[in-house]
């Protein structure tokens, strides 16, 4: 199937042309059409499905077609609501993008930056707001956006609005909203209190769910190093300077880990920054504008401040700590391997973390190979882990002989310094 099979209109296939967008994914095979019809959608998918352009193409579609018929003020006709800034920003730029050879406008609002920006883009007119819970309720007190001619409603990243202690302003949301309006929900898990509040915005969805092992298992080429937790950061040292990576994007479960992992990085000559709520805004964007620009070669990321980080051609994600949340590790892994793409990502795991690694596993229902051939190997944390300590192939080994070829030779276990 194409995108022209799905009935879209030129203006949008021309910009997802230029964008190298030929097929789509499951969810934007299965999403759009009930979309165009109307429906109202319950989709439950990871990160790196190509979910924003399974909402966002219908909705432009239908903005840009009502735009046609209909001559009249800009007033905001969709509203999406995510829950970090970094995934705003970023479904901001896929909207900019699919609607490039439309008249339709866009507009992205936030918090922990002054307002003046955003409030004269609303001014302007927009058709299109993309926004975080806590400055869109602000500009609605405000008296800067009106939410009463919206025909076009999506939460996205539900589980993690919950997470982040969102579901007061979600609820005052809804307020503000029209009984008659298209809704759309998408998470990544449906737990019961996920399922209520669907409840709340939905009336009788459509269902579309993309399997965990869907989204990750079959692109991104999974590994696991035992190491002691001492050692961590000298394997990612390691790691950095051997394997062929142009940009690498390291998850630390903690906001001072992160830091510490940067530190040291920087002590060993690797241009590394970190991204956390910890950070400023200014200082996030520009974190992540210098490692999408390739002028930071290692971005380490908390889970929160990671949501919305999208780097084509991604080269490796490693997993410093590993999450307590299994699927935590679906969506950190999805940073690469992106749409149809493969990826490679890498996990550490010491004796405090075997039990994270079994609910992993449990939940992608693979055995991810381990990696035993490497200088900070621990036999120790693997001791109670033996019937998953074989490999399926020797894809790692095979990559690191690669790369070693590639320099020259060498057995691929020097930590020394890159100057």
């Amino acid at each position: 199937m194409t995108f022209r099979d799905l009935h879209l209109v030129e203006p949008i296939l021309e910009a997802l042309a230029e964008q190298g967008y030929e097929n789509p994914t499951p969810i934007q095979e299965q999403s759009i059409p009930m979309l165009l019809r109307g429906k109202d959608l319950l989709g439950c998918a990871q990160t790196g499905t190509g979910k924003t352009a399974a909402f966002a193409l219908p909705i432009l579609q239908n903005i840009f077609l009502d735009l046609e018929r209909n001559s009249r003020n800009r007033k905001i006709k969709a509203l999406i609501v995510t829950p970090t800034r970094e995934l705003a920003i970023q479904i901001d730029e896929s909207f900019t993008a699919y609607s490039k050879y439309t008249n339709i406008r866009n507009t992205v609002i936030f918090g922990g930056v002054k307002q003046g920006k955003q409030t004269q883009a609303l001014k302007r007119g927009v058709d299109v707001l993309i926004a975080t819970p806590g400055r869109l309720l602000d500009l609605i007190n405000q008296g800067f956006i009106s939410l009463r001619d919206i025909d076009y409603f999506v939460l996205d990243e539900a589980d993690q609005m919950l997470d982040m202690g969102f579901i007061h302003d979600i609820r005052r949301l809804l307020t503000y909203l029209p009984d008659n309006r298209q809704s759309l929900f998408f998470s990544a898990t449906m737990p019961p209190s996920i399922v209520k509040l669907s409840d709340k915005i939905l009336g009788e969805p459509e269902k579309v769910t993309i399997k965990p092992e869907q989204a990750t298992a079959e692109r991104v080429e999974q590994a696991i190093f035992f190491v002691k937790k001492r050692d961590k950061t000298k394997l990612l040292i390691h790691l950095i300077n051997t394997e062929d990576a142009n940009t690498s994007l390291v998850f630390s479960r903690t906001k001072h880990g992160a830091d510490k992992i940067v530190k040291l990085l920087r002590r060993n000559d690797i241009m590394a920054e970190a991204i956390h709520g910890n950070k400023s805004q200014n200082a996030r964007q520009r974190a992540l504008g210098n490692f999408k620009e390739g002028r930071t070669k290692v971005l380490v990321a908390t889970d929160i401040a990671a949501r919305g980080i999208d780097v084509s051609k991604l080269s490796l994600v490693i997993n410093y700590d590993l999450p307590n949340i299994p699927e935590t590790y679906v969506h950190r892994i999805g940073r690469t391997g992106r749409a149809r793409e493969s990826g490679v990502a890498y996990s550490f795991c010491d004796m405090s973390e075997l039990d994270f690694l079994r609910d992993i596993q449990k939940l992608i229902k693979q055995t991810i190979p381990v990696v035993q051939d490497h200088p900070y190997m621990d036999d120790g944390s693997g001791d109670d882990y033996e019937p998953d300590r074989r490999p399926r192939n020797n894809k790692w080994q095979n990559r690191r002989n690669k790369n070693n070829n590639n320099r020259g030779g060498g057995n691929g276990r020097s930590g020394g310094r890159r100057r």
